[in-house]
């Protein structure tokens, strides 16, 4: 089966600096490796609101911003996660559409999470500090989303960049990029599980 990467842009700014480190590390896919970019600041979603014991769910109509991700959620077989640092999370546009996955477990005729079992989730991210350990909680963030649905999870590209470009100038990180994509993903774990 070929890969498809669905890439979720999280960044409020075009052309970041964590979108110039995930399109360098996708420079490296297979041509038979289907790519989809999306920019959640073109496709803002409505406030999330919790209703998983106060409503009927429904599938959100494809041509809503909440149906076209989750259509393309559903048909990616990688997901990657393309959010700059803030706050030593992901940004609020990418908060925004992990916390739409806790509906999508509730709708009916999808089977979110046995549909993402199985599936790799990978985080690519700018921050602006040399330190990589303050990109812990984005991490966490992540893994443990993957560990929930059972996915793989590949990692996460870090790159270091405050202002426009940046990481253009980070060698160290446009190596890792190379071969991001590459490496085999383990299925996830949550930190307190043992093998």
């Amino acid at each position: 089966m070929n890969r498809r990467f669905l890439f979720v842009l999280g960044s409020a700014r075009r052309d970041g600096n964590t979108e110039l480190l995930a399109r360098s590390a996708a420079e490296q896919l297979p041509p038979a490796a289907e790519q989809q970019w999306i920019r959640l600041a073109d496709h803002p979603l409505p406030d999330f609101a919790d209703l998983r014991h106060d409503s009927d769910h429904t599938r959100p109509p494809s041509d809503t911003a909440t149906g076209l991700l989750l259509d393309a959620t559903l048909a990616a077989t990688d997901i990657v996660i393309a959010s700059p640092l803030y706050w030593y999370s992901v940004s609020s546009l990418t908060k925004r559409y992990l916390d739409y996955w806790s509906a999508w477990l509730r709708t009916p005729g999808i089977d979110f999470k046995a549909t993402m079992a199985g599936r790799t989730l990978w985080g690519v991210a700018a921050l602006a500090d040399r330190e990589p350990s303050v990109a812990d909680p984005y991490t966490g963030t992540l893994n443990n989303s993957a560990a929930y649905l059972k996915m793989r999870f590949g990692g996460v590209l870090l790159g270091n960049g405050s202002g426009p470009g940046d990481v253009l100038e980070d060698t160290e990180a446009l190596t890792r990029a190379k071969t991001f994509f590459t490496q085999e993903a383990p299925l996830a774990r949550f930190p307190y599980e043992t093998a």
